[in-house]
C-alpha cells in the first residue's frame, strides 16, 4: 500500500513502540513506563518532521523478535491499522537493522523508518549553513550504505558502461561505490571548513574572551535564553532540533568583561553516535568552552531523566568535568506552590528566559565562575590628562573608587588580568591577589 500524499499535506504516520518485560525496579534499567513515555517523545519528533501522527501502537515482549522486532502476529495488526487509517509510513521507536526494516516493509506493505532516520530527516530540514548541510548528508549516506542490500530488483540488474562500472558489475555495487566516493568528498569538504573555523577560533582566542556554551536536552529553551542574553534573533521553535548550526555572540557581564556565548544543538536520548560525530561544528564549541550552561526544562516532569542523557553526551565529549552552571528554565510554567518550593540555596539557577526572570543573577554567577581572563583588583594613579586610559578602564572594568588629587586621578578598579598587565605602569599596589573562584581554583 503506497497511497500518494496530496501536495502540501502532512504525511500520515503510525508510531510503533516496543518494550521488554522486566522487573519494574531494577537499578540502572529503565522500566516499562519510561519506554511508553518514549513514544511521547517520538510523537514530538514526528511532528517536528512535519508528520501527522494518526495512532500509536505499543507492544510488550519477553524479548525482541530478531527478524521483525514485534513478531508476525503483531505485524498483521500493524498492517491492518495502517490500512484502516490510511497511514503509508511506520516509524519505530528504536533502531532497526537492515534485515528487520526490509522484513517489516514486506509484511505490512508500508514504508518503514526508524528513530535514527527520523532524526536525520529533522536535521536535514533545519540545517542552514553549508557545513551543516554537508554533515547531514554525510550522516544520511553513512546510515544508508549498509542498507542498500536487497532494496529491490533494480539494485541487482547487471550492466556495464565506459567509466561507470565493469562488465557484469551489479548496480548494487555501483551504488555503493558512488556513495563511498560521495562520502569521501564530503569529508574532505567538511575538513576544509573545519580548518577555516579553527583559524577563526584562533583569531578569537588572541583576544582573551572566555567562551560559554549552552547545552541541554532539545527543546529546553536554550535558544530563547541565548536571545535573551545576546539580543539576537536565533530561531526559537517548539519543534525539536530547531537549532543545528552553531551561533556565537558576545555578551557583557556585570564586571564589563565580554564573553562569547555559543548556542548548540540539543541532545536527546539514544542520540546515534554517527550524529554526534556529524555535528562536530556545534559540539566543538562545547569542547572549547570555559564554562557550560546546562539548561533544563523544569516544567517537564521527565527533566531529571533528560539531564541523565545530557550527562552521557557530555561524558562522551570529554567535558563532564568542565566548570558548569545548572540552569533550570521555564519556571513561569510552574504553579505558585512549586515555585515557592524550589531549593534556591543549592547553587542552581532558576530562570524564565521568556520573561527575563533571573537573568541578572545568571550574569553575575557567570562573572564569578568564568576562569578566562580573571578579574583582579588594582589601585591606580593616572595623570588627569590621560583620558584614553581612563576610558579604557571604564569600558573593560569596573571603577569602585575615584578621586582627584594633585593633578592625578586616584582610583580603585576591578579589571580583567589582560588589561591589568597593560596598566602596570600606573599601578600603586601592582597586581593584587586574584579573586578566589568556585570549582577549587584561583585566578
Amino acid at each position: 500500500m503506497k497511497t500518494p500524499q496530496p501536495t502540501g499535506h502532512r504525511e500520515r504516520v503510525l508510531l510503533i513502540g516496543v518494550g521488554k518485560k522486566r522487573a519494574p525496579h531494577v537499578p540502572g534499567i529503565a522500566d516499562l513506563r519510561s519506554e511508553r513515555e518514549g513514544l511521547v517523545e517520538l510523537e514530538e519528533l514526528a511532528r517536528s518532521a512535519g508528520a501527522e501522527v494518526v495512532a500509536t501502537i505499543f507492544q510488550q515482549r519477553e524479548s525482541l523478535d530478531p527478524a521483525t522486532v514485534v513478531g508476525r502476529g503483531k505485524l498483521e495488526e500493524i498492517r491492518a491499522e495502517a490500512h484502516a487509517r490510511n497511514a503509508p509510513l511506520l516509524i519505530f521507536d528504536r533502531n532497526l537493522t537492515p534485515v528487520q526494516q526490509r522484513n517489516i516493509e514486506r509484511a505490512t506493505e508500508c514504508r518503514v523508518i526508524d528513530r535514527t532516520q527520523l532524526i536525520l530527516d529533522i536535521f536535514a530540514r533545519h540545517a542552514r549553513s553549508r557545513e551543516g548541510q554537508l554533515q547531514v548528508e554525510l550522516a544520511q549516506l553513512t546510515y544508508l550504505l549498509p542498507r542498500l542490500a536487497g532494496r529491490g530488483v533494480e539494485l541487482s540488474r547487471l550492466g556495464g558502461g565506459i567509466g561507470t562500472r565493469g562488465p557484469g558489475e551489479q548496480k548494487l555495487e555501483t551504488d555503493r561505490r558512488r556513495i563511498r566516493e560521495r562520502i569521501r568528498r564530503i569529508r574532505e569538504s567538511i575538513e576544509k571548513i573545519r580548518r577555516q573555523r579553527s583559524v577563526h577560533r584562533r583569531a578569537r582566542q588572541e583576544v582573551p574572551l572566555g567562551t560559554v556554551a549552552l547545552v541541554g536536552y532539545t527543546n529546553a529553551g536554550k535558544s530563547t535564553l541565548f536571545n535573551a542574553l545576546t539580543h539576537a534573533d536565533v530561531l526559537v521553535s517548539p519543534r525539536m532540533f530547531a537549532t543545528l548550526d552553531p551561533t556565537i555572540r558576545a555578551i557583557r557581564l556585570p564586571s564589563n568583561r565580554r564573553v562569547l556565548l555559543s548556542d548548540t544543538v540539543g541532545f536527546i536520548r539514544d542520540l546515534p553516535p554517527g550524529l554526534i560525530a556529524a555535528f562536530r561544528a556545534t559540539l566543538e564549541e562545547v569542547q572549547q568552552a570555559a564554562v557550560l550552561l546546562q539548561v533544563s526544562d523544569i516544567s517537564n516532569p521527565r527533566h531529571a531523566e533528560q539531564d541523565v542523557e545530557v550527562e552521557k553526551v557530555l561524558a562522551e565529549l570529554g567535558v563532564a568535568d568542565r566548570p558548569r552552571l545548572r540552569v533550570f528554565n521555564k519556571i513561569d510554567r510552574l504553579s505558585e506552590a512549586d515555585r515557592a518550593a524550589l531549593h534556591r540555596d543549592n547553587g542552581n539557577l532558576y530562570i524564565s528566559a521568556l520573561h527575563g526572570t533571573g537573568l541578572d543573577v545568571l550574569r553575575q554567577r557567570l562573572d564569578e565562575v568564568l576562569p578566562v581572563d580573571p578579574l583582579v583588583h588594582l589601585s591606580l594613579r593616572l595623570p588627569a590628562s590621560d583620558g584614553r586610559t581612563l576610558a579604557l578602564i571604564h569600558a573593560l572594568g569596573h571603577v569602585q573608587r575615584f578621586e582627584i588629587q594633585d593633578g592625578f586621578l586616584l582610583l580603585d578598579a576591578e579589571v580583567p588580568a589582560s588589561l591589568a598587565r597593560r596598566l602596570q605602569d600606573f599601578s600603586v599596589t601592582q597586581f593584587a591577589e586574584s579573586r578566589v573562584l568556585p570549582f577549587g581554583g584561583t585566578n
